[in-house]
């Protein structure tokens, strides 16, 4: 039996993982953004340890979520799933003043792996729209670039990626991956997706738990379960590495040595 903590669990791919491993047998700790969220989710998966509570739009409540993983821990494996879509209308920018699909998507796992016990294994979800990603740190945030909410998010999903094998390289101790989940019918999906739960979560229950030598790898990308290409920039070291001084410079936190 393993010990995994799932952030962004109250619905979606979150919370499927989170039964599908519960049905397993694993203990499991779950994350919703709300109290109101929390509630659903014990009610959805009743079988959880703990659910943990904050919204990840902000750096307050980021570190009041990795206090809270802390305490709940320690984990064999993290699943970082919290994020948001692609189809926000205009940028929108946190209390802190950051464009909010990088606070929540990029600079949330960012801190949380800084903060919470190191587990054996780090799964990140990324997407195939990485792909469409800017790899430059020029300007992160969209405060000069005219919005595009999808461009938005596939700089995140790039970001996702980024920061799996920056802390695969700086941790060779942690099996630390990225994965796209495919195109899954959820509520950030849409119901015209063409995946099923099940299909968007087996890959990130098999990294997270199986023994199998397939899985017990790291700095890789993987999809239904297969280790693909991702954008080649994602395997630079120096990109890598700015990312995290980036992020660290953000948060006054630094990735652990």
């Amino acid at each position: 039996m393993a010990r995994i903590f799932v952030t962004g669990s109250a619905d979606g791919l979150g919370l499927a993982l989170g039964r599908r491993l519960l049905a397993d047998g694993h203990d499991v700790v779950l994350h919703a953004r709300n109290q109101r969220r929390a509630d659903d989710t014990r009610a959805a998966a009743p079988g959880a340890s703990q659910v943990v509570v904050g919204d990840l739009a902000t750096i307050a409540d980021m570190l009041d979520v990795a206090t809270q993983a802390e305490r709940a821990g320690p984990y064999d494996a993290i699943v970082h799933n919290a994020g948001i879509g692609y189809t926000a209308p205009r940028r929108e920018e946190t209390v802190d003043g950051l464009e909010k699909h990088f606070a929540v998507n990029v600079l949330a796992p960012y801190l949380l792996t800084c903060l919470v016990r190191r587990p054996e294994r780090l799964i990140y979800l990324s997407s195939g729209m990485h792909q469409g990603g800017r790899a430059t740190l020029d300007d992160p945030q969209w405060t000069s670039r005219r919005w595009s909410g999808s461009r938005a998010y596939s700089d995140t999903k790039l970001w996702d990626v980024v920061l799996a094998f920056a802390v695969a390289r700086h941790w060779p101790g942690v099996l630390a991956n990225a994965v796209d989940p495919g195109w899954i019918s959820t509520r950030m999906g849409g119901t015209g997706a063409p995946g099923s739960l099940d299909q968007g979560t087996r890959t990130q229950a098999w990294l997270a738990v199986s023994d199998d030598p397939g899985a017990k790898v790291t700095g890789r990308y993987f999809y239904d379960m297969r280790e693909e290409q991702p954008v080649a920039a994602t395997t630079h070291a120096a990109l890598q590495d700015g990312l995290l001084d980036y992020c660290a410079g953000l948060t006054g936190t630094r990735l652990p040595a």
